[in-house]
């Protein structure tokens, strides 16, 4: 009895410390989520690509040989909308990679769906698995046929849109690893709306972040689920420079005046990166290594990856549509105006480049993937030359304006990641003078600097370019002001029996070539009339056409519309809408036969008497 007693203690002792082996041999599952260091991303972006999400997972009890391995489902979710490209609604491009294929320790990334090597399964649309029982070969990409036994392994899982902010991957297998090695779950080539966010009014930038979820037939532990991906921050800054390029900003708009012929106005277009990264090429078409960063505009993608039905071409998962574009928008261009651009930057910085590209009036290609950059022409007889600070290999192309609206993009060909830099572009404005016409006509062109293409989609999409962004505030890019010229009589009176005549004569028509201008001139009179009266109030002439003149007193008025104002004394100034307008004035008694006196008009543009910020005709006065 005693022994028996002895013999069951000991098999107790036995199978507690058998217990406590076995679970010291396999572990609780347990996986940690990590963000690595999260990128920064452009606020302007609506597809900005945030940061992988990495779950490490040890512990557990491996799947035994020949049985099937547990599935789960995967799902994140973001604080802003997902807007991973949709490759075939509601599958995404967005990927779930398991043991990092794709890497030396796991060369072969097999897809899940493919037709030749990983089928779906029929009747679940998944892709089952059955374990060696050698938990390390579980995600090897081994091939295999549809249906059991299942020997297919696949490692890549797409994913699809579960609702405007959130993915999910249904029906993954998952195999615990046990203490043998780390399983390394990520989730990749997820595109958020950073522009949901803005920029963050504090210090610290505004963050995109995500939550991941792990639920099924394996109960699977997640510490810190929730992770931050992405730092949100302005991705640009817009201005306009002098035709040198200089060494500051322009502060005003470039001036044009309308009678005037000039050769070509030039100016600069500067997009400044606001951060290192900002400015990107388009990238490589089998960008394929799992966690490399590749600082370009497409996230992982493998051009060799197949065309699943109904699920869309994993062949373009993950690539974007272009480079980092950007765009000029031209609005309020006057008629008679031509504007011509660099089709490469003609100064840069950061070891950034870029070239002029054809697309739709949203800076998007009008077929993907379709880049066309375009070429151009050297001077010609729009223009004699470009600014000396121009390269000298610099050749420009035409903006088609339709009633005064056009744009221009040009693409990111080369970007320094480790630098933040600049492009400048070239912009040329062209006229031919025809004031009789009204050419060309006043106003104030703007211009609007912004990253390309612009969007108005702001979720998942199937045909909608990645990336994308929102548009920019404009800024004035220069004006084309009426031809004036300004006269000043400093004397005049038509009181105590003396009277003032006065003249104002357009001599825009001549023997030199000068074109005929024409146009009213509006009279300002400064002083008071006889017995302390106000002076009289301002008027305006009718046309005064090229090569006559507007005669008048004071007394009695005279032609081209102009009133009397008897009584009036002191000075006079004439605004005239027109160059080449000089003025003379006569003063005498009644009849001229005491006293007379005769003097030209101070004209106050130009040189010297400049009042007025105009250019006209100075005779040194």
């Amino acid at each position: 009895m005693v022994d028996l007693r002895k013999s069951m203690l000991l098999l107790i002792v036995v199978a507690a410390m058998a217990s406590v082996a076995s679970a010291q041999l396999n572990p609780a599952l347990q996986c940690t989520a990590n963000a690595g260091v999260p990128p920064i991303v452009r606020a302007e972006g609506v597809a900005e690509q945030v940061g992988d999400l990495v779950l490490n997972c040890t512990g557990g009890t491996p799947t035994p040989a020949n049985v099937q391995v547990p599935q789960v489902n995967v799902q994140i979710f973001l604080n802003v909308n997902v807007t991973s490209r949709l490759l075939s609604d509601p599958w995404s491009e967005a990927l779930l990679l398991i043991d990092e294929p794709g890497s030396p320790s796991n060369p072969v990334q097999l897809v899940c769906g493919d037709p030749a090597n990983a089928p779906l399964d029929t009747s679940s649309g998944t892709c089952p698995t059955r374990s060696t029982g050698n938990p390390a070969q579980t995600y090897d990409g081994t091939s295999g046929v549809a249906g059991p036994p299942y020997t297919a392994r696949p490692n890549v899982f797409q994913g699809r849109q579960a609702a405007a902010n959130s993915i999910v991957w249904l029906g993954v297998p998952f195999d615990p690893p046990g203490t043998t090695f780390t399983r390394i779950l990520r989730i990749t080539n997820i595109r958020a709306n950073a522009n949901q966010l803005g920029v963050s009014g504090t210090l610290i930038p505004s963050q995109i972040q995500m939550l991941i979820s792990v639920s099924g037939a394996t109960s699977v532990p997640i510490n810190n689920p929730q992770q931050i991906v992405a730092f949100v921050q302005d991705g640009m800054t817009f201005t306009l420079r002098d035709s040198l390029g200089g060494s500051y900003d322009r502060p005003v708009e470039d001036t044009y005046y309308q009678c005037y012929s000039a050769n070509c106005g030039a100016f600069r277009l500067r997009f400044s990166e606001a951060f290192a990264t900002a400015f990107k090429v388009i990238g490589g078409v089998n960008q394929n290594v799992p966690g490399a960063i590749y600082n370009t505009e497409s996230m992982l993608t493998n051009s060799a990856w197949p065309s699943i039905s109904g699920r869309g071409n994993l062949g373009i998962a993950g690539r974007a549509t272009q480079g980092t574009r950007l765009m000029a928008r031209f609005t309020n261009v006057p008629a008679g105006v031509r504007l011509f651009v660099s089709v490469n930057h003609v100064g840069s910085s950061g070891g950034n480049a870029a070239g002029l590209v054809g697309t739709d009036a949203n800076g998007a290609d009008l077929a993907d993937f379709g880049t066309n950059f375009l070429s151009g022409t050297g001077p010609g007889s729009f223009c004699s030359s470009w600014p000396s600070s121009w390269p000298t290999t610099t050749t420009v192309r035409e903006v088609t304006l339709d009633a005064g609206s056009g744009w221009a993009v040009w693409e990111i060909t080369a970007a320094d990641p480790f630098q933040i830099g600049y492009v400048d572009f070239g912009v040329l404005v062209k006229y031919t003078a025809q004031t009789s016409q009204g050419l060309p006509a006043l106003g104030t062109a703007v211009v609007n600097g912004t990253f390309a293409p612009l969007t108005t989609v702001f979720t998942a999409s199937a045909s909608a370019p990645v990336p994308r962004f929102v548009d920019n505030n404009p800024l004035n890019a220069f004006t084309i002001i009426r031809c004036e010229t300004n006269l000043l009589w400093p004397y005049v009176t038509n009181q105590a029996g003396f009277d003032t005549g006065m003249v104002i004569a357009n001599t825009s028509k001549d023997p030199y070539g000068t074109e005929g201008q024409e146009g009213p001139c509006m009279i300002y009179y400064y002083g008071a009339t006889t017995g302390g009266g106000a002076a009289p109030a301002p008027q305006t002439t009718q046309t005064i056409a090229a090569g006559t003149q507007a005669v008048w007193t004071l007394s009695s008025g005279g032609n081209y519309g102009i009133a009397a104002t008897p009584g009036f004394q002191g000075y006079v100034i004439a605004r005239c809408q027109f160059q080449y307008a000089h003025g003379y004035a006569f003063i005498s008694d009644v009849g001229a036969s005491k006293l007379a006196q005769g003097y030209l008009a101070l004209i106050l543009d130009g040189s010297g008497l400049n009042r007025t910020g105009q250019t006209a005709e100075v005779l040194g006065n």
